[in-house]
């Protein structure tokens, strides 16, 4: 993870970004971390679609509410921690824009699962699914009990292990996470018997599950076993299930505070941002969902 300070969160006036900033200002706190809330106005759309172009007027009245609500976010994080460090920041590029920007330079991205413009019944909003999708640095987003419960503050951090570097990369963040918030770490490693060549996506059997279960029994341990020593205080349950990764990882959410996950798993096609156990998660999860992707090679 980068050694930036910031924490950027996404704020729209909404109720999901009133969770995200609440969630986000809680984490700043504990880890001394500075906080840095984004509104953006969407001036791509204002300016280059349908009757509002051109619109001076209109943008100002953007530019108010854009003020406004950034320092109403600022003040609910200031309620959390008074001596939080916290800057607004209200700029003209499109929200999944200027949140990708920001991601290429600060240590994580929060956002809620929907927001003003979401559709009724849209389980995650368009911008949170595009962020998770294509940011530089690792993504929450900050879920419920059942999509718009109440956020968990209590239960373990769970992690999805799979053997690839995406996994490696989750399980990093997730020891850091269960150490620093003093939980218990769930360790869950999955798998199916039918699974997919990714070449030609035909079905393909798996091995019996008696002959294959010591097999992954003996990954999800060497997985865990060097960061068990970097992280002796943590303690680590193993979870091995014969089940999809994404229905395992759903079901530990329920009783979890927090879900870390690859961004992709060994599933996934290549060029793909985001892998079907990520997105299933960001949609569906009972809890806040963190999506991590592996440090660029240098």
């Amino acid at each position: 993870m980068t050694t930036s300070n910031t924490v950027v969160v996404g704020v729209d006036g909404s109720a999901g970004a009133a969770e995200a900033v609440g969630w986000a200002a809680r984490l700043a706190s504990g880890r001394g971390l500075e906080l840095e809330l984004v509104h953006c106005l969407q001036a791509d759309s204002l300016y280059y679609g349908g009757g509002l172009a051109g619109s001076d007027v209109l943008f100002e009245q953007l530019r108010v509410e854009g003020d406004r609500i950034v320092a109403a976010a600022a003040e609910q994080a200031l309620a959390v921690d008074a001596a939080l460090t916290v800057r607004t920041d209200v700029r003209t590029d499109a929200a999944s824009a200027g949140l990708l920007d920001r991601s290429r330079s600060v240590r994580l991205v929060v956002l809620g699962r929907t927001g003003t413009g979401g559709f009724a019944g849209m389980l995650i909003g368009a911008t949170a699914a595009e962020v998770a999708s294509h940011a530089a640095c690792p993504v929450a987003v900050v879920r419920g009990r059942h999509g718009d419960g109440p956020v968990p503050l209590a239960g373990p951090v769970v992690v999805g292990v799979d053997g690839t570097p995406n996994s490696e990369a989750a399980i990093a963040v997730a020891f850091d996470e269960a150490g620093f918030r003093g939980v218990p770490l769930v360790a869950v490693h999955a798998w199916d018997d039918v699974t997919y060549d990714c070449a030609d996506s035909t079905a393909r059997l798996m091995p019996q599950p008696e002959t294959l279960e010591p097999t992954e029994e003996r990954l999800l341990a060497q997985r865990l076993a060097g960061w068990q020593e970097k992280f002796p205080e943590v303690e680590v349950r193993r979870s091995l299930v014969r089940d999809r990764p994404r229905q395992a990882l759903l079901a530990e959410s329920d009783r979890a505070q927090l879900v870390v996950v690859g961004s992709r798993g060994r599933g996934g096609f290549t060029g793909m941002l985001l892998g079907s156990t990520s997105q299933a998660l960001i949609h569906h999860s009972s809890c806040p969902v963190l999506v991590v992707r592996p440090e660029p090679k240098r």
